[in-house]
């Protein structure tokens, strides 16, 4: 399974956005030791959605939306997700942040999963950070690597 960190990209201020690319990436890597993965960036959401159809192969790509309006997880659940996932033989996993004012009905509608981070608000940079070490985090507890230790 390739799993791509999708995000629409905000409104950059370089100063504030080199340090949240740099963890960024360096979660990317780190979850690339356990199965294909990149991140990517949209300058709309239109195109996102449009890349997601034309980069499925034999299965369309699932989309896991972040929405403030999705289902909360423990880093556990997380985990059995994307275990779920792999051994159903899902060969493309998009996990995916939204534009500023949020994801469209139709791109609910096209996502397969809504996931919310919890009730806070994270800027757009940091949000990516916490979903992209949510992602490693999954795959070192399906790995049983004690990254995660449960707490």
């Amino acid at each position: 399974m390739k799993i791509t960190h999708a995000a629409i990209a905000p409104r950059r201020n370089r100063s504030k956005t080199e340090m949240t690319d740099r963890l960024l990436a360096d979660y990317v890597e780190r979850s690339a030791r356990y199965t294909p993965c990149e991140a990517q960036l949209f300058d709309s959401e239109t195109s996102l959605l449009e890349w997601m159809d034309r980069s499925s192969s034999r299965t369309p790509a699932y989309a896991i939306l972040l929405d403030s309006r999705g289902q909360q997880y423990t880093s556990e659940e997380f985990a059995a997700q994307v275990r779920r996932l792999r051994d159903e033989g899902t060969q493309r996993l998009v996990v995916a942040i939204g534009p500023a004012d949020g994801w469209s009905a139709g791109a609910r509608q096209r996502g397969n999963l809504l996931f919310s981070l919890g009730r806070i608000t994270l800027p757009h940079q940091l949000a990516r950070v916490v979903l992209a070490e949510q992602v490693y985090r999954a795959l070192t507890i399906l790995a049983g690597h004690p990254y995660h230790s449960g707490h």
